[in-house]
């Protein structure tokens, strides 16, 4: 097949390892991470790729992301097949499934995280904001204010991300096939800086692996016909969803 793969570029290693190895042909293209902070931007940045890609003749355009702040949903396939992960974010990427997202985020999805990857791009190895507990200052916050006002604003904020001056652990996930014990070492050191507790899970490729390897079963990732466009769902099961597009 001849693919398209946009991605965001916390998941770089990741992804070459695995196309480095695979069969089908691939257009690739990174955005840069935090992009999601604001999402109406990421939005019209992912629907002008999938646009441009138009007449190209690609099998599937493939998405590397997942809901990440409702960026994604309400994105709309052209002439081509739009596939993505059912993912509340590229957490459950790095984990390599929503179950086992739900496992150990369910009771916080909020949850501040890092990977290698993460950890590698951008200034610093967690979101600075929930390090801080500086609602304010999050990028997020400050698009919830400018669309309805602070108090709105904090309320939808809380409400999706929790109070973040509560948190009391930071999550550092590491696939074994892309580990760096210099990311961890400094994650650690971040951790004890903000007086949190750091916690390491094993991440897996499979989600990633079956995205890139054609493998799109249905429980796993959406496929987007054309004429269709993304939804969010926001459950635990199907996460996002398409239908027709109206205009």
């Amino acid at each position: 097949m001849r693919l398209k793969l946009i991605v965001c570029d916390v998941l770089m290693r990741e992804v070459c390892l695995l196309i480095a190895k695979s069969p089908h042909i691939f257009d690739l293209e990174f955005t840069e991470r935090d992009s999601h902070n604001q999402s109406d931007n990421l939005r019209k940045m992912l629907q002008d790729k999938i646009d441009d890609a138009v007449d190209k003749k690609f099998d599937a355009i493939l998405l590397g992301y997942g809901l990440c702040g409702n960026a994604t949903s309400g994105l709309k396939a052209r002439d081509t097949p739009v596939v993505i992960p059912r993912a509340h974010d590229c957490c459950t990427l790095f984990l390599g499934s929503k179950e086992k997202f739900q496992k150990h985020f369910k009771d916080n999805p909020s949850q501040p995280f890092s990977s290698p990857g993460y950890t590698e791009r951008g200034d610093s190895p967690f979101h600075e904001s929930l390090l801080r507990g500086d609602m304010e200052k999050d990028p997020k916050y400050i698009e919830y204010a400018e669309k309805f006002g602070k108090e709105n604003a904090k309320y939808i904020y809380e409400t999706m991300y929790g109070n973040t001056s509560n948190h009391k652990r930071l999550v550092y996930i590491e696939i074994p096939e892309t580990r760096n014990e210099s990311y961890a070492e400094l994650c650690r050191k971040r951790a004890a800086e903000a007086g949190m507790e750091l916690v390491s899970l094993e991440g897996s490729l499979d989600l990633i692996r079956n995205l890139i390897a054609g493998d799109w079963k249905t429980e796993d990732f959406l496929v987007v016909n054309p004429g269709q466009k993304t939804v969010g769902i926001y459950d635990w099961e199907k996460i996002v969803e398409s239908e027709d597009i109206k205009e």
